[in-house]
């Protein structure tokens, strides 16, 4: 796993190194698609606030069941 990651890591270096050899920065592809940075911001809070909450209740509802289940079980060989 931690070799997937250094892959990755290196892919994600060489390719940033090749957009910003021609020029392209995280700015010019925010403007070019006519976001701001705190629009970025507000979305991925309104999102937590949204989601927060039902994984709250759905968390409520599933432990109790996957532990009883769990419990339950025969014991392994």
């Amino acid at each position: 796993m931690l070799s997937g990651f250094m892959k990755l890591a290196l892919a994600s270096l060489l390719a940033g190194t090749l957009l910003s050899f021609f020029g392209i920065t995280p700015r010019a592809v925010l403007d070019s698609v006519g976001v701001t940075a705190e629009d970025i911001q507000n979305g991925l809070v309104s999102t937590f606030a949204w989601a927060a909450p039902r994984m709250l209740m759905g968390a409520a509802v599933i432990l109790p069941i996957w532990l009883v289940t769990y419990l339950l079980m025969p014991p392994r060989a």
